[in-house]
C-alpha cells in the first residue's frame, strides 16, 4: 500500500491493528511527519500567512487564508482535518485526527482543546486495535477551554461546549453543554 492508499484507507475510517506491520509503519510516518511539521509551528514565530501555510501543508489541504491559530498546537496524524473558513484554535489544542475531525465555518476552538477520534477494543483480543469514529463541529461552534470532544461526536450549528465538558455524545444545534458528561443546560436564545 503507498501513502496516498494508506491515507484514503484512514479516511474510510478503516481499524488499525497493533500487529498490522505495513500499515503501522505508514501510520508512524504519518504520526513523525506531524511532529516535524508541528515542531515547526510550535518553535519559533510564525505570521498569520505562514500559520496557514503550515497548516496547509499538515492537512495536505487548502486551509482558507482566513484561518487563525495560536499555537502551541498538536496532532498525532494530521492528515485528516478539515478546516472551514474564519476558524480560530486558541493556544494547547490537542487533535487526535486519524478518524477525522471536520471543522465548520466560524468555529472557536478554545485553549487546551483535546479532539479526540480514536478508541481501542475492549477484549484483550483488540485492545491493540484502534477503531476510528469521526468528529464534526457545526458552523459556529464555540468549544470553551479545556474542553474534551469524543470519537464519533457530531456538534450541531451555532451551539457551545463549557469549558471543561466532556462530550460523549451527539449535540444538537443552538445548545449550550457543560459538565461530565456534558449535558444540555440551555438553549441559545434562552
Amino acid at each position: 500500500m503507498n501513502m496516498d492508499e494508506f491515507l484514503a484507507f484512514c479516511r474510510e475510517g478503516n481499524p488499525i491493528s497493533g500487529e498490522d506491520k505495513e500499515l503501522h509503519g505508514l501510520l508512524t510516518q504519518c504520526s513523525y511527519e506531524a511532529q516535524r511539521i508541528t515542531m515547526e509551528l510550535n518553535n519559533s514565530y510564525h505570521s498569520k500567512e505562514e500559520i496557514v501555510e503550515i497548516f496547509s501543508e499538515l492537512t495536505c489541504t487548502h486551509v482558507d487564508p482566513s484561518f487563525m491559530c495560536f499555537p502551541p498546537f498538536y496532532t498525532d496524524f494530521g492528515k485528516n482535518i478539515n478546516i472551514g473558513k474564519n476558524v480560530f484554535f486558541n493556544t494547547g489544542c490537542s487533535f487526535q485526527d486519524r478518524g477525522g475531525i471536520h471543522i465548520g465555518d466560524g468555529s472557536l476552538i478554545g485553549m487546551n482543546v483535546t479532539i479526540a477520534t480514536l478508541n481501542h477494543g475492549l477484549p484483550l483480543e483488540t485492545r491493540n486495535t484502534t477503531f476510528a469514529s469521526p468528529v464534526t463541529l457545526g458552523k459556529n461552534v464555540w468549544l470553551g477551554s479545556n474542553a474534551t470532544i469524543l470519537p464519533g461526536v457530531t456538534i450541531g450549528d451555532n451551539s457551545i461546549i463549557a469549558a471543561g465538558a466532556v462530550v460523549t455524545k451527539d449535540i444538537p444545534e443552538n445548545v449550550v453543554v457543560a459538565g461530565v458528561p456534558a449535558k444540555i443546560v440551555k438553549g441559545i436564545d434562552e
